[in-house]
């Protein structure tokens, strides 16, 4: 199965070089390229890819608006948003984890990591770059405007629901957890959806925000 990914970006020069990239894999396929987070938006709604590699800072509406609108459009819900970020705009990732994004990429990445990123947020199997990431993450349920009361659907999880979101919060993916519960791939995958259920989460990045948040981490 082909992942159909939108490039947004307002320079030329890496918004191609990131869609020539992506391109070359047999399993990515580009389906168009957005100069601002309007563009990404509109192109989103009407072509819903499985990925849209969205930069933040951008002319017209910015990335964080642009993950922010498909995020919490229902006919856009599907579509996953992996967030170009650099270290030195953490403010920046904290507005990208409210607004929905699923996963954050450095802008000097590796080629072949790019790649592998754009599949797993596709499969929303395991969150992006578990040291960038969880770090960030870290930072941001710290900050005072980030908390919130525990959720009262935490209240409804079993034990065992319980020990995978705190794996889930450490990046596992299903097969990871499933051989760290002695549990079979399905088995694990099934809990992680009652939990993505339960928690009301969009996907595995917002059950890593509320595991911190409510102290699921071990």
């Amino acid at each position: 199965m082909t992942i159909r990914v939108i490039v947004a970006d307002d320079q030329a020069l890496v918004r191609s070089g990131f869609s020539m990239l992506l391109a070359s894999a047999d399993d990515i396929s580009v389906v168009a390229e957005a100069s601002n987070g309007q563009e990404a938006v509109d192109l989103a709604r009407r072509l819903l890819p499985d990925v849209v590699l969205m930069d933040i800072r951008m002319p017209v509406m910015d990335g964080l608006e642009a993950t922010r609108e498909i995020a919490a459009t229902s006919a856009t819900s599907s579509v996953r948003v992996l967030m170009l970020t650099t270290f030195g705009l953490d403010e920046y990732v904290y507005g990208a984890l409210r607004a929905g994004a699923s996963g954050f990429l450095l802008k000097d990445t590796r080629p072949h990591e790019l790649l592998d990123a754009v599949r797993v947020i596709a499969a929303g199997e395991a969150l992006l770059s578990p040291s960038v990431t969880r770090t960030l993450i870290a930072e941001f349920v710290r900050s005072p405007e980030s908390r919130r009361p525990t959720p009262k659907a935490l209240e409804s999880l079993t034990d065992r629901e319980r020990d995978v979101l705190a794996l889930v919060a450490d990046g596992l993916s299903n097969a990871e957890i499933a051989e760290r519960l002695v549990v079979s791939i399905g088995t694990a995958k099934t809990h992680v959806s009652r939990l993505l259920m339960k928690l009301h989460a969009r996907d595995r990045a917002q059950l890593v925000v509320i595991a911190y948040q409510t102290g699921f981490t071990s």
